[in-house]
């Protein structure tokens, strides 16, 4: 079962032992392929989306209601996973919805009707929900063992498994059929969970060696205290803190998917390779600015690298909102990318480290809520002023983050973290 993350210091001269380091690697590696595997599977899923409207000859707004399935399925399921984590270890539910989501993404082909397109739909957003809380439990655990912020990678795993997901989804589209598409995608998602999984089962949640006992630097004590020396009650505090965060920064990214080419090709005539190049040039970043973010939390510390994240972001999405031209468009997107890259995974990671999985399940819930929030706020502000206008509230709540983040610098921050 894992145990609640604790934050320490580290003991002068103590080393693991090699063994312990080679186990850690593996474990590393195994839960790096389960957030590939969730961005391959998710964006091969959504790339289908128009044939499959096709196929249920759904409206734009049955298709609309069939899609939130997907939200509502991981929503009511993020929270169950926390108790799950707690009951049976994050490892073993790791796998077991890693199994469940690969084989939901071959039902949704399957479906005559937008009806029973949301049914599937609920089967295959609780398998992702539930995957995104398991599997961020594990990389809690881990990072506390490592004692590095090594959140950012697996979420660019994430990224760029979404990337490959896409690009051959792009090339097969026209080739294979949706049923084969997505039954093919369930098969390498259940091969990649068998294999990994093998070796995330094999090995034991790591058990951080303690360290001696500092004021406000001890994890949740027998008495119920909580990370920071405060009461369990301001650990959940500092959870929903985290939680809003990460709500803010997937409003954007929600928003970015949805309607940045929207916005080129309306608002400013781009071409249609340049439209699609929108949310691809912001993707792209954002992949990159996770695979530095481990770098980047070790030299400037969480806080600043919240706050510098929520401020670049909210410039660069002013500059992609109302630039009057398309490169310049095209530059705020890579910029609101790089901006956003690691608000999310510092946060799930901080909310998990406060009260393991029940944090993350917490925070995960909270960010899921601002992908919902994010879309349609923007269409009914964009119909109501102008689109321009509407995403510049990207740019709003990614200075909303950056504020709460330094406002919550001193709240349950380690020792040895710079503020």
């Amino acid at each position: 079962m894992p145990t609640r993350n604790k934050t320490w210091t580290v003991i002068p001269g103590r080393r693991r032992p090699a063994v312990a380091d080679r186990s850690l690697a593996q474990l590393r590696t195994a839960i790096t392929v389960f957030f590939a595997l969730d961005g391959f599977i998710f964006a091969g899923w959504v790339v289908r989306i128009p044939a499959i409207k096709d196929r249920t000859g759904a409206s734009e707004g049955a298709l609309g209601l069939a899609l939130l399935g997907v939200s509502a399925g991981a929503v009511a399921t993020m929270m169950i996973t926390g108790r799950l984590c707690r009951r049976f270890g994050s490892h073993a539910t790791t796998v077991a919805l890693a199994v469940l989501f690969s084989l939901s993404v071959a039902l949704p082909p399957l479906a005559g009707s937008a009806l029973a397109l949301g049914l599937v739909l609920l089967v295959f957003g609780a398998g992702f929900g539930g995957l995104n809380v398991a599997m961020n439990s594990a990389a809690v655990d881990l990072i506390a063992a490592l004692r590095r912020p090594v959140m950012p990678s697996f979420h660019a795993a994430f990224s760029l498994g979404g990337m490959a997901g896409a690009a051959l989804g792009g090339l097969i589209a026209g080739r294979l059929s949706p049923t084969a598409h997505l039954s093919l995608l369930a098969a390498c998602g259940l091969l990649l969970a068998a294999v990994a999984g093998r070796a995330l089962i094999r090995l034991p949640v790591p058990v951080p060696v303690p360290a001696p006992l500092e004021e406000g630097t001890e994890g949740a004590a027998p008495d119920g205290r909580a990370p920071g020396g405060g009461s369990r009650s301001a650990a959940r505090r500092l959870v929903a803190v985290f939680g809003l965060i990460a709500l803010c920064t997937a409003y954007g990214e929600g928003a970015m998917a949805d309607w940045a080419a929207l916005h080129l090709d309306q608002d400013l005539d781009a071409s249609p390779g340049v439209t699609a190049a929108g949310y691809s040039v912001f993707a792209l970043m954002m992949a990159v600015g996770r695979l530095s973010g481990t770098t980047l939390l070790e030299r400037l510390g969480q806080t600043r690298t919240l706050v510098a994240g929520g401020t670049t972001a909210a410039a660069g999405m002013l500059l992609g909102a109302l630039a009057p031209t398309v490169w310049l468009a095209l530059l705020g997107f890579a910029v609101t990318g790089l901006g956003l890259a690691n608000l999310f995974p510092v946060a799930i990671s901080r909310a998990g480290a406060l009260t393991g999985p029940s944090g993350v399940a917490a925070a995960s819930t909270f960010g899921y809520g601002g992908m919902l929030l994010g879309p349609p706020a923007i269409g009914f502000l964009a119909d109501g002023l102008s689109l321009p206008t509407a995403l510049t509230t990207v740019a709003l709540l990614a200075a909303v983050a950056a504020a709460v983040a330094y406002g919550a610098r001193r709240a349950g921050q380690p020792a040895d973290e710079p503020a």
